[in-house]
């Protein structure tokens, strides 16, 4: 029987992860970000920073990277390494979706579950990532817009939907407008339901 599953998507610098940890402590439930990443390295004996190249980030048009020693293993000949992720990711997730309630940050894989979109206006976010990161206004710009691009790009190419189509996700949530607090209990409310 299928568990319930909630899966968050987010902009960079909304706190979409605090978020989803946040919420998976109150639930008490399964927290599931990089942690999908080193369960993925470790099954299959891949390099934990190979994998977290690649993490959420589409596979360029030309660049197919075959270099690496996993590469010539023929499982993995010629498959972009953005492809392994994706595909251990998806065992992965469809493998907990049998096993154990959770929050899966990032990922978008299951059908049947209550799918979360975390978002905030570009000026929250950098000044989010400036004290996150200790970075530079102009640095921390550059961060948002490029991680907001390739966490698009990646969306788009694994599912063929829209990133920012609010219709397709289940809640859509501005977190400037709220204390992690207030989106856990909103959120741990439609996960009771």
């Amino acid at each position: 029987m299928s568990k319930r599953i909630i899966t968050i998507n987010r902009m960079y610098g909304s706190g979409g992860r605090a978020i989803g940890k946040a919420l998976a402590e109150e639930l008490g439930i399964g927290f599931y970000d990089r942690e999908l990443i080193e369960i993925a390295a470790k099954k299959k004996n891949i390099p934990l920073g190979d994998l977290a190249d690649v993490d959420e980030k589409r596979p360029g048009v030309w660049s197919f990277p075959v270099n690496h020693e996993i590469q010539i293993n023929p499982e993995y000949l010629t498959i972009p390494m953005n492809d392994v992720l994706f595909e251990l990711q998806r065992d992965i997730i469809l493998s907990l979706s049998d096993k154990e309630d959770c929050v899966i940050v990032g990922n978008h894989i299951l059908l049947d579950r209550t799918s979360v979109f975390i978002y905030a206006p570009f000026e929250t976010r950098v000044k989010t990532i400036m004290e996150r990161l200790d970075r530079e206004e102009k640095s921390a710009r550059k961060l948002v817009k490029r991680m907001d691009k390739e966490r698009k790009a990646y969306y788009e190419f694994f599912t063929d939907e829209n990133w920012l189509d609010m219709g397709q996700y289940d809640l859509c949530i501005d977190s400037s407008r709220f204390t992690t607090e207030e989106i856990v209990k909103i959120l741990k409310e439609a996960y009771e339901r």
